[in-house]
């Protein structure tokens, strides 16, 4: 991902909070120079080794699923937040642009199967069940319903590389910068709003 050094962020911690923040994501791979792509969540986990990793699955029926063991490299994107920025917003004219979070993550697949991939199954239930009224868990559902696990192919990703671009009208002066957030806040929607506090904790 092209990313000019004023928007990179290199900061791990605040990456992996932001890819447990946003876990739905892309996957991407390519087999025999075909690109495929699904939307999928990823978890962000940690290997036998104490090493970083994402934890998937997608279904059998899926194409894709059949590459999956033998691609190279596969890429995962994630996106934050992302909205308009009018020049209007500027104390001088300029053009408009788009401030935006986006995280691309390179590794290697590994295919998981039985409790490994029951156990990354349960882990991803528990986490997006646990504000639930009244929250499921795989660990108590029936061999019946747990059945279904034979169609799905689960992964791990061996994390190589990460990317991390954090457009956020860095290169404005500071009365420009706090305009923006200000302009942000009355468009309103979870996208501006989420910008505008993505700007504001870049400036603590």
């Amino acid at each position: 991902m092209f990313i000019p050094n004023l928007h990179k962020n290199e900061n791990i911690e605040e990456i992996k909070n932001f890819l447990n923040e946003n876990s739905f994501g892309i996957l991407i791979s390519q087999d025999n120079g075909k690109i495929s792509g699904t939307h999928i969540p990823m978890e962000l986990d940690i290997d036998e080794n104490g090493e970083d990793i994402l934890v998937g699955h997608i279904a059998k029926a899926n194409p894709q699923s059949k590459n999956l063991k033998n691609a190279e490299e596969i890429l995962a994107i994630f996106n934050g937040p992302h909205s308009y920025i009018s020049s209007s917003w500027y104390q001088k004219e300029n053009v408009p642009t788009w401030n935006y979070v986006a995280v691309h993550v390179y590794g290697k697949v590994k295919i998981i199967e039985g409790a490994l991939l029951l156990e990354s199954l349960s882990k991803l239930v528990d986490k997006y069940e646990q504000n639930s009224e009244n929250p499921v868990s795989v660990k108590n559902m029936s061999s019946r319903t747990l059945k279904q696990v034979n169609e799905i192919v689960g992964f791990s990703i061996k994390i190589n590389e990460i990317q991390a671009a954090y457009k956020l009208s860095q290169n404005r002066e500071e009365t420009d910068y706090h305009n923006i957030i200000s302009e942000l806040e009355k468009v309103g929607d979870s996208n501006s709003v989420g910008i505008a506090n993505e700007m504001k904790k870049a400036k603590k």
